[in-house]
């Protein structure tokens, strides 16, 4: 049976040692969330983890969720009774505002704990994840009455949301989408269509679901110019939140997935049910957007929790399997075998997963911290700076983290042989749960078009050049440090490599946008290997100053010293292989006919 221990420690770490939390406690809500503070949320989030989501995760994934024929959803055994002890515990309001039921607390805590569930049991989270989304939505776009009505009781856990783009014919492209809206002359609207997909469209853990729904006014302008954004409670509700008829809402079916078993993915039928408009008609994707950004860096989060769990159970069996003798001689003469963690390729695996799993937990506190930032700095300045930030980074986090973190849950499984292909340890289910991550909330292929042709030409380009001088500078600050030269040459070298792919971009793709697409994906990959070397020097800094200050802690951090040094010798060089793919363009790729193919 699979097993998982929340990286309590880790993210201590990250936070005193790397990102330097207590230098933000004049941000709003940081003062209500000290280091004691913190810590003692981390360890209970990991306790929630470990001993409500994690027991029900294999257990989810083999029973499904199951559809009545009057529509309704049941989830798995045990996610009703998870979801009112992870609701009553308020982990939904964590980062909220207070004036809506929120504690108010830094989302940069809340980005800690969602990893630590995302780990546990992800089919799971998405419940509250999408709930959160919605929520994200409405404060930011509602009128006061719809915070007051929906908020709210979604922020106490009562009820859960959803959000609905995805039609048949429609994914990507919703400017093709057919749902339709009529105003009913009450202020009200018509709602008829079907949307599919739906995570969490109907279930039995709250007694209300509130979907976001896409559609198009009648007589609205066509295209994604359009488009406005609905609330479709599943019960219609009174202005004091007491629930009424049944909407005309339904789920027609679960779709049948290759993984988040546990979650109920659905096809939504709309027969004219009652929506309300949210926000300004024919604004609806800004509006949307506002929950999918959201969303986005939550999904980078799946990546890194299913590389982190697999990781977990790889790494133990690693140190208990019995196969074969080191090629350097018996290491246990006293069994017959040594286990496998003394072969090199295992350890390759091992190391590049862990090695990964440290610095994109960095990198993702890190841009969890900047929208702290964005929505709490008093400085205009920070605030520009930290939204430029999130803007380059989303992107890169969401399209990165995810197809790295499937790579390294098929690793793991590697590491398990035949014992891993098979059900008996529960590794492939984290091979399969982390496949959708990097589908949905936008196909990456999608997020590595939006770096290269929305990003970074964004604004003359301010925020790559930001990020540019950052790493520059820090390069500069520490190159005189014998201890830190070790990580930072080789991220100068990798820089350089994205600066030259920038350029070439800017030289190239303009003119033949055909050369941005072809090196886009490449182009991500890149930029999550310089930003990933970044967060590992920082880390190195983070390690030899802990030493230095506490000589109990040295054999954890030369750990993370030697895992640092793993990721700049033989994981960052790839950023040479990536630039010189972007400059081959695209003509050889979009030459061969399509019948071709």
């Amino acid at each position: 049976m699979p097993t998982y221990k929340a990286p309590v420690d880790d993210m201590l770490f990250l936070l005193d040692d790397v990102l330097h939390y207590e230098r933000y406690d004049n941000l709003p809500g940081f003062a209500d969330a000290p280091r004691d503070v913190v810590e003692a949320i981390l360890n209970e989030a990991a306790k929630v983890a470990e001993e409500i989501l994690q027991p029900i995760n294999l257990s989810g994934d083999r029973e499904g969720c199951t559809r009545a024929a009057d529509g309704t959803v049941t989830t798995p055994k045990g996610f009703k009774e998870a979801y009112k002890a992870y609701s009553e515990g308020g982990w939904i309001s964590l980062p909220m505002p207070v004036e809506y039921g929120g504690q108010g607390l830094p989302a940069v805590l809340a980005h800690a704990v969602g990893e630590y569930m995302a780990s546990a049991n992800q089919a799971f989270t998405m419940y509250p994840g999408l709930t959160s989304g919605a929520v994200a939505a409405i404060l930011a776009h509602g009128s006061e009455d719809q915070k007051q009505l929906y908020g709210t009781r979604m922020i106490e856990g009562r009820w859960t949301g959803t959000m609905n783009l995805t039609e048949p014919h429609c994914g990507t492209d919703l400017g093709m989408l057919k749902t339709k809206a009529v105003p009913n002359g009450d202020g009200s609207y018509s709602i008829t269509g079907q949307k599919i997909f739906i995570s969490a469209g109907e279930h039995d853990l709250s007694e209300n679901i509130i979907h976001l729904v896409l559609a198009r006014i009648e007589g609205a302008p066509a295209g994604v110019k359009g488009i406005s954004l609905f609330i479709v409670p599943k019960f219609e509700v009174s202005t004091k939140g007491a629930l009424g008829a049944r909407n005309a809402v339904s789920c027609g079916s679960l779709e049948h997935k290759m993984g988040i078993h546990g979650n109920a993915t659905c096809v939504m039928n709309y027969d004219g049910a009652k929506g309300w408009l949210l926000g300004e008609a024919n604004r609806g994707l800004a509006a949307m957007f506002t929950m999918m950004n959201e969303a986005r860096l939550g999904v980078a989060a799946q990546g890194l929790a299913q590389s982190e769990v697999a990781y977990q159970n790889a790494a133990d069996y690693a140190r208990e399997r019995l196969q074969g003798r080191s090629i350097s001689g018996v290491k246990d003469a006293s069994r017959p075998a040594d286990p496998i963690i003394v072969h090199p390729d295992v350890r390759r695996m091992l190391l590049e997963i862990k090695a990964f799993n440290e610095g994109a937990r960095a990198f993702a506190l890190w841009t969890a911290l900047e929208a702290d930032i964005l929505h709490r700095s008093p400085d205009a300045d920070a605030r520009q700076a930290a939204e430029d930030h999130l803007g380059l980074m989303t992107p890169v986090l969401k399209g990165a983290l995810t197809d790295w973190g499937f790579d390294n849950t098929v690793k793991a499984q590697q590491i398990f042989g035949g014992h891993g292909y098979v059900g008996d340890y529960g590794m492939d289910q984290f091979v399969r749960d982390a496949r959708i991550a990097m589908i949905y909330e936008g196909a990456n292929g999608i997020q590595a078009l939006d770096l290269v042709g929305r990003k970074l030409p964004k604004d003359g380009g301010r925020a790559v050049m930001a990020f540019f001088t950052k790493v520059g500078d820090y390069v500069k600050a520490n190159e005189g440090d014998e201890a830190m030269r070790p990580y930072l040459a080789p991220l100068g070298k990798a820089l350089a490599d994205l600066q030259k792919a920038t350029m070439w971009f800017m030289q190239n793709g303009m003119a033949k946008p055909d050369n941005a697409g072809a090196g886009s994906t490449d182009y991500l990959h890149l930029f999550g290997l310089v930003a990933l070397g970044f967060m590992w020097a920082r880390i190195a800094e983070g390690a030899l100053a802990r030493k230095a200050r506490d000589p109990s802690q040295t054999g954890r951090m030369d750990a993370k010293l030697t895992t640092g040094k793993f990721f700049v010798e033989r994981m960052l060089p790839e950023t040479g292989l990536r630039l010189t793919r972007i400059m081959t363009g695209a003509d050889t790729m979009m030459s061969l006919p399509a019948e071709m193919f």
